[in-house]
């Protein structure tokens, strides 16, 4: 698809919603929005794999490892409106760790997709699982929706919160409340 095309489809959006596209400040819109989405949408050209390419066995533990308050932005795949919050992310690895800036990193690719906080939360999960292979993956997402807060039934105070289990922590629930206390804890 070009440029042109998508422009033209812009035009057709604000001739839709009752705007003048020749606006001075709709003008250059379509550029500008263009620009943002090679912004909001680069987790397409990423590759989760290679982000967790680096693995270290020297020092690697056996306890669990996790990164909390990992915030995100992220767009929904049904309404074209933003989501955003913070993932909690704890792993028990088996032999090999990554490092910590690899969790962040994987989580900002996801959320830059066209996405549901369902389907994120469980890439996340699945994709820590396959490239690392630890004896369990745990990851908690919490979100507020602009969907839900701008449009349909307008609570401003809602938020969702995903789980995604995967190895010891879906069986065992001395591991999953270790994790869960872990994230509930503020400061340093």
């Amino acid at each position: 698809m070009k440029e042109e095309d998508i422009y033209k489809a812009f035009e057709l959006i604000f001739e839709y919603i009752g705007e003048d596209k020749n606006r001075e400040g709709l003008r250059d819109t379509p550029k500008r929005v263009l620009q943002s989405w090679n912004t909001i949408f680069k987790g397409y050209k990423e590759n989760p794999q290679e982000i967790l390419g680096t693995v270290f066995e020297q020092g690697a533990c056996d306890e669990m490892v996790i990164l909390k308050g990992i915030e995100f932005y992220s767009t929904c795949e049904h309404h074209l409106l933003p989501f955003f919050g913070v993932v909690h992310i704890g792993y028990l690895p088996d032999k090999k760790v990554v490092g910590i800036s690899k969790l962040a990193r994987l989580t900002e690719l996801f959320a830059r997709r066209l996405q549901i906080q369902e389907q994120m939360t469980a890439q996340i999960a699945d994709t820590l699982m396959n490239v690392l292979s630890p004896k369990g993956v745990m990851v908690v997402t919490e979100a507020k929706h602009m969907c839900m807060l701008l449009r349909g039934v307008q609570k401003q105070n809602s938020m969702m919160v995903t789980s995604a289990l995967r190895g010891r922590f879906k069986v065992d629930a001395k591991t999953r409340e270790e994790f869960m206390g872990h994230i509930k804890r503020t400061g340093l």
